[in-house]
C-alpha cells in the first residue's frame, strides 16, 4: 500500500489514478499512522506554499514525513510537494518549509509569462532511481510560478529552461521530487511512476 497525502492542496483524483495505473494500491489519507504503515509516500500539491505547510502541520504530517524519509521509505513529491521539502518559500509573507534540503522556493524572475504552463523538456544531471529509461529531452507537463533553488547541486536530478534553466526535479537516496506533473505527462510520466513502483516494491 502507498500513502497519497490528502492535505486539501491538490488534484488527488488524477494522481491516484496515475499511481493505480503504475501498479500501486493507493490509500488517500491524512492519517499519520497510515503514512507509517505504507510502503511508500506521495506528497502532491497545487496552490499556495504558506497554506500547504500550515495544513500539513495542523495534521501532524510534517514530522511524520521527515521521520519516514529518515527511515529510508521511498518518497515522491510532486509540484508543491517538491517546494515544501526546502527551508523556506518566498510566496506571500514567506513560510518555513520542511527543511529536508537547504535552499528555498523562489518566483520566476524574467519577462516571460508566469505561470509557466504546458509541456517542456528535461535535461538530466543525475537520473536517480526514477529517471531510468527516460530519454534526454523528454517532455513533461508543468504548471507553476515558483521553482526551487537548492544550495546542494548534487541533489539536482534535472533542469528545464523557461527564460533560464531552473531545477525541475531533485533526487537523493529514497527521495525524488518533481516540479512537473508526472500524472499529466502521458508516456514518460507513466514511466517515472512505474520506476517509483519498482523502487517501492524492491524495498
Amino acid at each position: 500500500m502507498i500513502a497519497l497525502i490528502d492535505y486539501e492542496m491538490g488534484n488527488l483524483g488524477s494522481v491516484s489514478k496515475a499511481l493505480e495505473k503504475a501498479g500501486f494500491d493507493v490509500r488517500i489519507t491524512d492519517n499519520p499512522q497510515t503514512l507509517r504503515d505504507a510502503a511508500g509516500i506521495v506528497l502532491p500539491g497545487v496552490g499556495a506554499f504558506v497554506a500547504a505547510i500550515e495544513n500539513l502541520r495542523k495534521r501532524g504530517l510534517d514530522t511524520v514525513i521527515l521521520d519516514e524519509i529518515a527511515r529510508g521509505k521511498p518518497f515522491l513529491g510532486i509540484c508543491l510537494g517538491l517546494q515544501m521539502l526546502f527551508e523556506s518559500g518566498d510566496e506571500g509573507a514567506g513560510a518555513q518549509g520542511l527543511g529536508l534540503f537547504k535552499g528555498k522556493t523562489i518566483r520566476f524572475s524574467h519577462g516571460l509569462k508566469v505561470p509557466h504552463m504546458g509541456w517542456n523538456q528535461l535535461n538530466f544531471k543525475n537520473r536517480g532511481p526514477l529517471g531510468a529509461d527516460i530519454p534526454e529531452g523528454a517532455f513533461f507537463y508543468f504548471v507553476h510560478s515558483y521553482h526551487v533553488a537548492p544550495e546542494d547541486e548534487s541533489i539536482v536530478m534535472c533542469t528545464t529552461n523557461y527564460g533560464y534553466d531552473f531545477v525541475s526535479a531533485i533526487t537523493r537516496d529514497n527521495v525524488t521530487a518533481t516540479q512537473f506533473h508526472p500524472e499529466k505527462s502521458q508516456k514518460w510520466g507513466h514511466k517515472l511512476l512505474a520506476n517509483f513502483h519498482r523502487q517501492v516494491t524492491k524495498d
